[in-house]
């Protein structure tokens, strides 16, 4: 079995967001198609406190509850079948989908016998990095569609970095072109 993982395709990491990926937004329509191609679809959004240690480094963003922490209006919603909260105490920081405190994402992807992952979305270097290498060590084949993916690049360099971590681990990159049925 697949399931597609959207990560935190949320207001605030789209551009104009408190954390906003410059091009988070033009990835969009491509997940959209993406969600049409899988019978089992999963997202995870940040849901973080107003207080937070992870607010230490980074600005304020994705508080529960703020028009920040929605998921983009242009995301195709109605698809997902189980979202996934991550982030949400005063002492974590919830990069990875399978730190989701609502729902144990691992024990939700076995009861539904899934083997293989394909994870687009928000922020490359930070959220999908750590959802695709938790995915790794979970036993997941793990995919990643790297044209329906945007960085912060709070650091020149980062998404180049990430992306060469992910591939070493062993993610396999493909594009949001190649039809998965």
């Amino acid at each position: 079995m697949k399931a597609l993982l959207v990560v935190d395709v949320q207001n605030d990491f789209c551009p104009g967001g408190a954390l906003g990926a410059k091009d988070g937004n033009k990835i969009i329509p491509k997940i959209n198609n993406l969600i049409q191609e899988f019978d089992l679809v999963l997202a995870s959004r940040d849901w973080h406190p107003e207080e937070t240690i992870h607010f230490d480094r980074w600005p304020v963003h994705c508080v529960r509850g703020t028009e920040g922490a929605e998921f983009h209006p242009e995301l195709a919603k109605r698809n997902i079948t189980q979202v996934f909260d991550k982030g949400t105490g005063n002492l974590d920081d919830g990069y990875s989908a399978f730190e989701a405190t609502n729902e144990n994402l691992n024990e939700f992807l076995k009861s539904h016998d899934v083997d293989e992952v394909y994870i687009c979305g928000l922020t490359t270097e930070y959220c999908v990095k750590s959802t695709a290498m938790d995915a790794l060590k979970n036993g997941y084949k793990t995919f990643l569609f790297t044209d329906a993916i945007a960085p912060v690049n709070a650091e020149p360099g980062d998404e180049e970095k990430a992306l060469d971590e992910l591939q070493e681990a062993g993610v396999i990159f493909l594009t949001s072109k190649i039809v998965l049925r």
